[in-house]
Formats: structure tokens, sequence, C-alpha cells
């Protein structure tokens, strides 16, 4: 990336991949019945939870008193039907808000919703990354699985590179799940559900979503419709590449990723590559960038990053790309939020709370 570009979100790699599922209207109309039985289902009630929810944090209100161990495994369980209800690659139909990482930054992630709208009044399609590192990653977790069993056909999860066991096993989440809950069976539930989320968005067919990014084994959009998805990526492989791949500016063509995973890739790919799936622009998160986004290849790809003041290190904003029916894009920048915290870069303490909005299409 550019010079704006803080640093990048990294973990260790691991293995993956599953039976995709129906195309076109019956793969919709699953997933309306299987988020209508999670939600009248069993002894959940999906409408309540997300109440409780929403509520963490207000006094006396911890995640362990108002939520129970039992009822985030059902959660998992009813989320994992919905997932498997779609497709490996979700095509999605504007107007969509699409947003970047969050690792389990939960009060920025209600804020953003407070600032751009609750589900199901806008539509959101997330690009992975919700768990580790933050303090707050079941909350993160439960609330995005939540609405995506409440508004299956409105509301978009795709997994990250954390959403993998041998990373979010190192990076936070299984320790929160055992300082908790004191349960490792928790987080394994959890894994359930990662392994059954899909790896690519498409948007009214020109806007391509996933979390890291391009890959030298990509030959058809309709190749990644058929992605094998419910275990985790084997390394190296298409599902790889999708979670960890970099772009580079210095790069010609394809170069090992310093991650230690996958690749990094130059401007001609991206053009290469744009050409070849008739597609107008790349949308990825993955990298933490100062802005909350950046492009790359002549606004061809965009970083789009959403947790701001990323680890309490950075004084990097959060990004939402919005999508309107006419594939116009616009950025709402979310100003990082920090009390007498002297911020990298800046010469003394600030509080700040702010949003923007710049306008980049139509594609």
């Amino acid at each position: 990336m550019n010079g704006r570009t803080a640093s990048s979100s990294d973990g260790r790699p691991i293995p993956a991949v599953d039976a995709h599922a129906p195309n076109g209207a019956t793969a919709k109309n699953r997933s309306k019945e299987a988020g209508k039985r999670s939600v009248k289902d069993g002894s959940l009630d999906v409408d309540d939870l997300i109440c409780r929810l929403l509520n963490v944090g207000s006094p006396g209100c911890s995640l362990t008193k108002v939520v129970k161990e039992t009822e985030m495994i059902q959660l998992c369980q009813m989320a994992r039907e919905v997932f498997m209800s779609q497709n490996s690659m979700i095509e999605i139909e504007p107007p969509v808000k699409i947003c970047g990482d969050i690792h389990g930054q939960y009060g920025d992630l209600l804020r953003l919703f407070d600032r751009c709208g609750f589900p199901p009044g806008v539509n959101y399609l997330f690009l992975g990354d919700y768990v580790d590192r933050g303090r707050q990653n079941l909350e993160t977790i439960c609330l995005l699985l939540a609405y995506k069993i409440k508004y299956p056909d409105n509301f978009f999860l795709l997994r990250g590179n954390h959403e993998c066991a041998t990373i979010n096993r190192v990076y936070g989440f299984y320790e929160e799940c055992n300082r908790r809950y004191q349960s490792v069976q928790l987080w394994q539930t959890f894994q359930d559900v990662f392994d059954a989320m899909p790896f690519t968005a498409l948007v009214s067919a020109k806007i391509l979503c996933m979390h890291g990014g391009l890959s030298p084994h990509i030959r058809s959009i309709d190749q990644l419709r058929h992605i094998t998805r419910s275990i985790e990526p084997p390394n190296p492989s298409l599902q790889m590449d999708l979670l960890w791949s970099d772009p580079d500016p210095y790069n010609k063509g394809w170069l090992p990723n310093t991650r230690g995973v996958s690749y990094t890739y130059g401007t001609e790919v991206v053009q290469e590559y744009v050409t070849k799936l008739n597609i107008d622009l790349i949308a990825r998160a993955h990298q933490v960038v100062q802005d909350g986004y950046e492009f790359f290849a002549g606004r061809k790809l965009i970083t789009i990053f959403s947790a701001p003041h990323y680890c309490g290190q950075f004084d990097n904003a959060a990004a939402v790309m919005s999508v309107d029916e006419n594939l116009a894009c616009s950025i709402h920048v979310l100003r990082p939020v920090v009390r007498g915290v002297k911020l990298l870069g800046s010469g003394g303490m600030r509080e700040s709370e702010s949003m923007s909005e710049n306008s980049i299409g139509p594609y």
C-alpha cells in the first residue's frame, strides 16, 4: 500500500475447504427458512438475545451475567445452519454498506451501527476478522451472528483469517472464551461456525469482495461460487489466498508474502484480474490503514478497515463504504474516540469523535 499504511493485522497460517449450497432462488429460500426456524425454534429467543447484547455495558449488565454459555452454543449452531444454506460466494444487490476488520472492538461496532444505521434498516456486508486482539470478542461475534440469523438475506459476514482455529487460538479469542466462560467447548463451537462462513461476495456483479485479496488460482467468478467450506483452508490454497494475500505497490506480479502465508501482488495483477473477471472494483480488508480506507491500482482496489484506534496503539480512523443502487460508492469515516491518551503521531492529549463522507463512485 502507499505511505499511509499504518501496519498490518498479522497472524500465522493454517489448513481448509466444503460442499457448496444450491444456487439462485433455492438458496435464498433455504436461507430465509433457516433464519425463520432459528428465530422461532428451540429455547433461544434471538430477538431477546440481541436486546441483551446491546445492553451489555450498562450498569449491572455484563456479558457473563446476561448470556449463558449454552445460549452461545445454540447461537453458533443456528448461525452455522444459515451459513450453510447460502453459497460460498454471496451475491448481493445494493444498497449495502461494506465494513472491514472489527477485531473485538465492540464499542466501536455499536458506534458504527449508531452512525450508519442498525439492521434491518441498512444492509451490511462485513469482510471478516471479528475476533482477536480486542477486549470484547464474544460480544462482537455474538451480536453479528444474531443479526445474521435474524436477517439472513440482508446481513452478510465473510470469513477472515482470524476466523481460523490456529489463529484465534493464539491471538486472544481462545483465552477470552476460557477466561470468561471457562470453556474450551465454547471456543471449539465457534470454530464450527467460522468454517461455514463464505469466502467472497459479489455486489451487483461488479464489486468483488473478500477479506485478504486475490489469488493466482482464481480462474473465473463461477469458480468462486463453488469454493468448498466447512473445514479450515489448506496452505497453500485458493481459500488461503482469499484470506491472507495483500496488494503491494512495489510488486510486479506475485511475490511471497512477508507474513509467511500466501502472496503479495502488484498493480498489474489487479488490473489483469479486474478485466479477466469483468468487474469494476475489488473491496478487501486485512490491513490497518490510517484513514480507514485506501485505494490501490488506480482505484481498482480498496482496503477498508473498521476498527478505529486499533489495539489502542494507532490513531487510525475506521471506514465504511456505502454502495447505492447505481453502484455509486461513498466512504464514511469514523475518527477514533480516545480520552486522555497520547495518540501515535499526535502532539499531545486529545479526544475526538467525528464522521465525514467522501464520494468515490459510481462504478
